[in-house]
Protein backbone atom coordinates (compact mmCIF):
# COMPACT_ATOMS: atom_id res chain seq x y z
CA UNK A 1 0.00 0.00 0.00
CA UNK A 2 1.10 3.43 -0.89
CA UNK A 3 1.46 6.77 1.27
CA UNK A 4 -1.45 9.21 0.56
CA UNK A 5 -0.31 12.52 -1.08
CA UNK A 6 -1.87 16.25 -0.13
CA UNK A 7 -1.53 18.45 -3.17
CA UNK A 8 -0.72 21.02 -1.09
CA UNK A 9 0.91 24.63 -1.83
CA UNK A 10 3.85 23.11 -0.56
CA UNK A 11 4.14 20.89 -3.73
CA UNK A 12 3.03 23.51 -5.84
CA UNK A 13 5.89 25.90 -4.62
CA UNK A 14 8.52 23.06 -5.12
CA UNK A 15 7.29 22.28 -8.62
CA UNK A 16 7.00 25.69 -10.43
CA UNK A 17 10.60 26.26 -8.34
CA UNK A 18 12.19 22.99 -10.46
CA UNK A 19 10.39 23.81 -13.45
CA UNK A 20 12.05 26.73 -13.75
CA UNK A 21 14.96 25.30 -13.31
CA UNK A 22 14.70 22.78 -15.88
CA UNK A 23 15.93 23.75 -18.79
CA UNK A 24 12.26 22.38 -20.40
CA UNK A 25 10.58 24.51 -18.10
CA UNK A 26 8.32 21.94 -16.43
CA UNK A 27 8.51 18.96 -13.67
CA UNK A 28 6.37 16.34 -12.98
CA UNK A 29 5.12 15.15 -9.89
CA UNK A 30 3.79 11.67 -10.34
CA UNK A 31 1.48 10.49 -7.80
CA UNK A 32 1.05 7.17 -9.23
CA UNK A 33 3.37 3.89 -9.40
CA UNK A 34 4.29 3.25 -13.30
CA UNK A 35 2.73 -0.48 -13.13
CA UNK A 36 -1.05 1.51 -11.95
CA UNK A 37 -3.56 1.37 -15.11
CA UNK A 38 -4.26 5.06 -14.12
CA UNK A 39 -1.68 7.77 -14.05
CA UNK A 40 -2.25 11.01 -12.12
CA UNK A 41 0.59 13.84 -11.94
CA UNK A 42 1.00 17.39 -11.07
CA UNK A 43 2.85 19.12 -13.26
CA UNK A 44 4.67 22.63 -12.89
CA UNK A 45 4.69 24.74 -15.79
CA UNK A 46 6.37 27.51 -17.21
CA UNK A 47 5.88 29.60 -20.19
CA UNK A 48 9.04 28.97 -21.65
CA UNK A 49 8.19 24.96 -21.83
CA UNK A 50 7.53 23.78 -25.56
CA UNK A 51 4.05 21.16 -25.60
CA UNK A 52 4.34 20.50 -28.95
CA UNK A 53 0.67 19.54 -30.74
CA UNK A 54 0.55 16.03 -30.39
CA UNK A 55 -2.36 13.20 -29.81
CA UNK A 56 -2.73 10.09 -28.26
CA UNK A 57 -3.90 7.00 -30.36
CA UNK A 58 -4.57 4.73 -27.87
CA UNK A 59 -8.39 3.98 -27.83
CA UNK A 60 -7.43 4.44 -23.99
CA UNK A 61 -5.39 7.40 -24.04
CA UNK A 62 -8.09 9.34 -22.80
CA UNK A 63 -6.54 12.48 -21.16
CA UNK A 64 -7.65 15.19 -18.72
CA UNK A 65 -6.20 17.98 -17.67
CA UNK A 66 -7.63 20.52 -14.90
CA UNK A 67 -5.18 23.73 -14.17
CA UNK A 68 -4.67 23.94 -10.45
CA UNK A 69 -2.64 27.55 -10.69
CA UNK A 70 -2.44 29.87 -13.10
CA UNK A 71 -3.32 30.19 -16.71
CA UNK A 72 -2.70 27.99 -19.68
CA UNK A 73 -3.60 27.88 -23.19
CA UNK A 74 -5.41 24.75 -25.07
CA UNK A 75 -5.63 24.36 -28.92
CA UNK A 76 -7.37 21.57 -30.39
CA UNK A 77 -6.57 21.24 -34.24
CA UNK A 78 -6.97 19.44 -37.15
CA UNK A 79 -5.43 16.70 -38.80
CA UNK A 80 -4.18 19.73 -41.05
CA UNK A 81 -3.00 22.00 -38.17
CA UNK A 82 -6.19 24.22 -38.40
CA UNK A 83 -7.23 25.18 -35.14
CA UNK A 84 -11.01 23.86 -34.37
CA UNK A 85 -11.40 25.15 -31.09
CA UNK A 86 -8.97 27.10 -28.27
CA UNK A 87 -9.39 28.25 -24.58
CA UNK A 88 -8.13 29.66 -22.06
CA UNK A 89 -8.00 27.41 -18.54
CA UNK A 90 -7.73 29.35 -15.52
CA UNK A 91 -7.62 28.04 -12.10
CA UNK A 92 -10.23 30.39 -10.70
CA UNK A 93 -11.47 31.10 -13.94
CA UNK A 94 -14.77 30.01 -16.66
CA UNK A 95 -12.66 26.74 -17.54
CA UNK A 96 -10.73 24.85 -15.27
CA UNK A 97 -9.87 22.17 -17.58
CA UNK A 98 -10.44 20.12 -20.70
CA UNK A 99 -11.09 16.60 -20.88
CA UNK A 100 -9.21 14.91 -24.66
CA UNK A 101 -10.47 11.66 -26.17
CA UNK A 102 -7.96 9.85 -28.01
CA UNK A 103 -6.64 11.00 -31.79
CA UNK A 104 -7.35 14.32 -31.13
CA UNK A 105 -4.44 16.95 -32.21
CA UNK A 106 -3.67 19.12 -28.97
CA UNK A 107 -1.42 21.20 -27.77
CA UNK A 108 -0.98 23.71 -24.75
CA UNK A 109 1.14 27.53 -24.18
CA UNK A 110 1.67 28.36 -20.40
CA UNK A 111 0.42 32.06 -20.74
CA UNK A 112 1.40 32.65 -16.78
CA UNK A 113 4.78 31.80 -14.70
CA UNK A 114 4.25 28.96 -12.15
CA UNK A 115 1.35 27.38 -13.60
CA UNK A 116 0.35 23.92 -12.47
CA UNK A 117 -1.81 21.23 -13.45
CA UNK A 118 -3.33 18.18 -12.57
CA UNK A 119 -2.97 15.34 -15.57
CA UNK A 120 -4.42 11.52 -15.91
CA UNK A 121 -4.55 8.95 -18.41
CA UNK A 122 -4.21 5.49 -18.55
CA UNK A 123 -1.19 3.53 -17.83
CA UNK A 124 1.38 2.68 -19.19
CA UNK A 125 3.63 5.65 -19.91
CA UNK A 126 5.24 5.32 -23.17
CA UNK A 127 6.89 8.17 -25.45
CA UNK A 128 4.21 9.74 -28.54
CA UNK A 129 5.00 7.37 -31.07
CA UNK A 130 4.54 7.41 -34.51
CA UNK A 131 1.59 9.29 -35.88
CA UNK A 132 1.05 10.85 -32.53
CA UNK A 133 3.02 14.20 -33.17
CA UNK A 134 1.98 16.83 -35.31
CA UNK A 135 3.51 16.86 -38.72
CA UNK A 136 3.11 20.25 -39.07
CA UNK A 137 4.79 21.49 -36.16
CA UNK A 138 7.95 21.29 -35.06
CA UNK A 139 9.34 18.83 -32.64
CA UNK A 140 10.84 19.62 -29.09
CA UNK A 141 14.41 20.76 -29.83
CA UNK A 142 14.04 21.56 -33.74
CA UNK A 143 14.37 24.52 -35.53
CA UNK A 144 11.99 26.58 -35.69
CA UNK A 145 9.96 26.08 -31.87
CA UNK A 146 10.46 29.57 -31.01
CA UNK A 147 8.44 30.82 -33.60
CA UNK A 148 5.58 28.39 -33.37
CA UNK A 149 5.80 29.07 -30.10
CA UNK A 150 5.17 31.88 -30.17
CA UNK A 151 2.09 31.56 -33.03
CA UNK A 152 0.78 29.64 -30.20
CA UNK A 153 0.99 32.10 -27.80
CA UNK A 154 -0.62 34.73 -30.51
CA UNK A 155 -3.75 32.47 -30.07
CA UNK A 156 -4.91 33.72 -26.56
CA UNK A 157 -3.48 37.58 -26.76
CA UNK A 158 -6.68 38.41 -27.02
CA UNK A 159 -8.27 35.76 -24.54
CA UNK A 160 -5.44 35.46 -22.23
CA UNK A 161 -5.57 39.69 -20.44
Amino acid sequence: MTRHSFLDQSLFNDLAEKAAGNPRGRQHHNLHQMEEPCHRMVVGLQPSTYVPPHRHLGSDKVETLLVLKGTLGVLIFDEQGRVLDKRVLQAAGESLGVDLPPGVFHGLVVLEADSLMFECKAGPYRPVGDGELAPWAPREGEPGVAEYQRWMRAQFDKTAG
